[in-house]
């Protein structure tokens, strides 16, 4: 079973296009986060988590509801972690995890994806580099889904020691203390939908005389400002000089590659000559 949390659609699509490569069923971990839902998760098939890095981590929040929720049936656990380059210490930290959990670590990998971070000093990606990531993403989950069906470890790069000193005690200052919501705002394009509030994990973000308002709660996921169907949400200057980033603008592109590639796979199987009896 694979289970993810997902803020602009990167770490979904991961999920999904894992699930459907190993004919497994796929959970969106967000209404239980959001409802403190710890209901039991059974699968008798290996659980696959996968999950964005925040700040050299998998999403703190994310973790906290890990550790309290309780997986029965098979005990085995991979762990995919969705980074735009640099996935820090997520690997150690889910090993750490599910360990406590008494149950066999499998190992992890790290999918790149495109960047869905634009604030402070991160610059914002070109179409074509988004897509070439995308792109190496695919094949990088078919390599990822093979070696699941083969039973096999995935095998992470190594994490040396000093990145677990500075991370392990930087992480949580920086999300306390480095994630303000006062730049949050709604322009006069809201049609007061609520679906921010909605894909809010934090339940950070209510409704006011028909305009989201941002709490002090936030892990910067960018779920608000990426899914905005009317593109009103905008984050100080940042947003409006970098741009947005949201899997659906590019999961058309995906899909016509899908659609090129299996009637490429079409034409050469119709177009094989038969084989002559020559007995």
């Amino acid at each position: 079973m694979v289970l993810y949390f997902s803020a602009t659609g990167n770490t979904q699509f991961i999920a999904t296009e894992l699930a459907e490569k190993l004919g497994d069923e796929c959970v969106d971990l967000l209404d239980r986060i959001k409802r403190s839902d710890l209901s039991e998760i059974r699968s008798e098939k290996p659980f696959i988590v996968c999950a964005p890095v925040y700040v050299c981590e998998m999403p703190r929040f994310l973790s906290k509801y890990l550790k309290r929720l309780k997986l029965s049936g098979n005990r085995k656990v991979y762990f995919i972690a969705n980074s735009a380059g640099y996935s820090g210490i997520t690997g150690y930290l889910a090993k750490r995890l599910f360990r406590k959990k008494k149950m066999e670590y499998m190992g992890h990998t790290e999918i790149i994806m495109p960047r869905n971070y634009f604030l402070g000093r991160y610059p914002p990606q070109t179409s074509d580099e988004i897509k070439k990531r995308l792109l190496s993403a695919c094949d990088r989950l078919d390599e990822t889904a093979n070696l699941i069906k083969r039973g096999e470890r995935l095998r992470g790069r190594h994490i040396f020691m000093f990145e677990k000193l500075i991370t392990i005690p930087f992480n949580p200052v920086w999300t306390k203390y480095k994630m303000p919501t006062k730049d949050f705002f709604a322009t006069d394009k809201c049609v007061s939908c609520g679906k921010c509030e909605k894909l809010c994990p934090m339940n950070n973000i209510s409704i006011r005389d028909k305009k989201p308002v941002w709490g002090n709660s936030c892990s910067h996921c960018m779920a608000c400002v990426g899914n905005c169907p009317a593109d009103a949400i905008e984050y100080g200057s940042a947003t409006k000089e970098k741009g947005k980033y949201s899997f659906r603008k590019y999961k058309h592109f995906l899909n016509e590659r899908k659609h090129g590639e299996a009637e490429k796979s079409f034409s050469v199987k119709k177009n094989i000559p038969k084989r002559r009896n020559n007995g």
